[in-house]
């Protein structure tokens, strides 16, 4: 097994991340590696590179913003109950194309394992992560560890 010493674990939907980030911190440790978190926020349409005014209502596009808020306090409050004092974790939050954006950090951070949550998908789940999961585990340039409950 490599030693690992860039770890990047994915997040797309806060209530099935979390074993993926406890296995995250303990290969963290063990490796004595630096720990990535990015979420993905959904974003069918581009709202910040079409936010032409009238095009959305304000209120909508108030909602999508607050997603982006929301996402990082749950995300915040996920990971202060996984870590040890003294253990930091660099989080990301975004919502443009996951693929670009996970080949992006991962040359950029150098990062050698990539881990993801390999929950069952439902129908729903399914249409809209599908095809995206497969394209990210074929475009990977490092190690991708997918984590069951």
């Amino acid at each position: 097994m490599e030693n690992f010493s860039n770890i990047l674990v994915i997040s797309r939907m806060i209530p099935y991340c979390l074993e993926a980030i406890k296995v995250g911190v303990s290969l963290a440790c063990k490796y004595d590696a630096k720990l990535l978190v990015m979420h993905l926020v959904s974003n069918p349409v581009d709202m910040m590179a079409v936010n032409a005014p009238g095009l959305f209502p304000n209120e909508q596009y108030k909602n999508y913003m607050d997603s982006h808020q929301e996402a990082k306090e749950q995300l915040d409050k996920l990971i202060k109950e996984v870590i040890r004092d003294g253990f930091s974790i660099k989080e990301l939050v975004t919502d443009r194309d996951p693929v670009e954006e996970i080949v992006k950090v991962v040359k950029e951070e150098k990062i050698d394992l990539m881990l993801m949550s390999a929950h069952e998908e439902g129908r729903i789940e399914h249409v809209l992560f599908g095809g995206e999961n497969d394209a990210i585990l074929r475009k990977m340039p490092c190690s991708i560890m997918l984590v069951k409950k």
